[in-house]
């Protein structure tokens, strides 16, 4: 079975590539990846087979059938890693924007997951199984920053029990459309599949769990908030979802954000800033900071200068 979506294009996406499009609404499928299933005809256009290159016009009516994974183990890929912390236990990495975390239909290589069964030799966790080794949370392709890895199935256990029981710490900043009121707030919404769409999350009462994230503005834009926001519980596109909820978007998400911008931002502008927790060996609480990426630091300076 293949699992098949569709789309119809309004005005804002038009002229808009056909492969880049895909890519930007499609969670976990990358740009080399959409190309290559509509090499495959995969992907049609008002019932034909259209090329990767085809600027897409209002009212098309594009479908993807993407095929179900078949019995796949993640290789190996020597790809640069920023090693915040590491031990016999578990890894600290500073995910870049763009990188997908795991291998998932249509894109098995040049993953997270890739690079650190290169980097650790194997030595990952099998508690999710040969596709995911070691992933005890997940970010966004299009979210930077720290994530952690479990390196044996004790760690993985451990530290996955902190972030069910919310001892552990993730604390993320992000710039979001229009001027936040108040200076400090909490979205206490429950999050679950959007009822039409099942690639998206929404807030909802149905078949949802409970979600909270707690916000706090850093600096104040012409028409722009940064903030930073604690996650109380970790859902899927948590901050993402509630952010859109209350009526400000994380800049350039194209999936839950408006669909034109006053200042252009290309993926979502969401950094995974610091996590804390406790060292599943050795009971002392640790906490990691990364940096704000180029990309941040730059959305900001424009900003500041727009807003003069």
């Amino acid at each position: 079975m293949m699992e098949k979506l569709s789309f119809i294009i309004d005005n804002l996406s038009s002229k808009i590539r056909i492969d880049k499009y895909l890519a930007d609404n499609i969670e976990d499928l990358t740009r080399s990846s959409i190309a290559s299933l509509i090499e495959k005809s995969n992907v049609t256009v008002n019932g034909e087979v259209v090329s990767k290159n085809y600027k897409l016009r209002a009212g098309d009516k594009v479908e993807i059938e993407i095929p179900d994974p078949v019995e796949y183990k993640a290789e190996a890929e020597n790809i640069p890693l920023d090693i915040v912390y590491e031990d016999d236990d578990l890894v600290v990495v500073n995910k870049p924007k763009g990188m997908v975390v795991h291998p998932a239909a249509g894109n098995y290589s040049g993953t997270l997951v890739n690079a650190l069964l290169y980097h650790c030799k194997g030595n990952l966790s099998g508690i999710n199984g040969i596709i995911r080794p070691g992933i005890v949370h997940r970010i966004d392709k299009n979210t930077s920053g720290l994530l952690i890895v479990a390196k044996n199935d004790k760690s993985h256990n451990h530290l996955a029990e902190q972030i069910k029981e919310h001892s552990f710490t993730r604390e993320y900043e992000a710039v979001v459309v229009g001027n936040i009121k108040d200076d400090k707030g909490t979205v206490d919404a429950p999050i679950g599949r959007h009822h039409i769409d099942r690639k998206k999350m929404s807030v909802t009462e149905k078949n949802s769990k409970n979600a909270v994230t707690h916000y706090e503005v850093i600096a104040r834009y012409k028409g722009y908030t940064h903030i930073k926001c604690i996650l109380e519980t970790g859902r899927t596109h948590q901050i993402r979802v509630h952010m859109a909820y209350i009526g400000h978007p994380v800049s350039g998400d194209d999936v839950y954000g408006v669909k034109k911008e006053k200042v252009i931002f290309t993926g979502q502008c969401l950094h995974a800033r610091k996590i804390g927790f406790i060292h599943p060996s050795s009971g002392e609480y640790m906490e990691f900071t990364s940096e704000l990426p180029d990309y941040f630091r730059d959305f900001l300076k424009k900003l500041e200068n727009i807003s003069k």
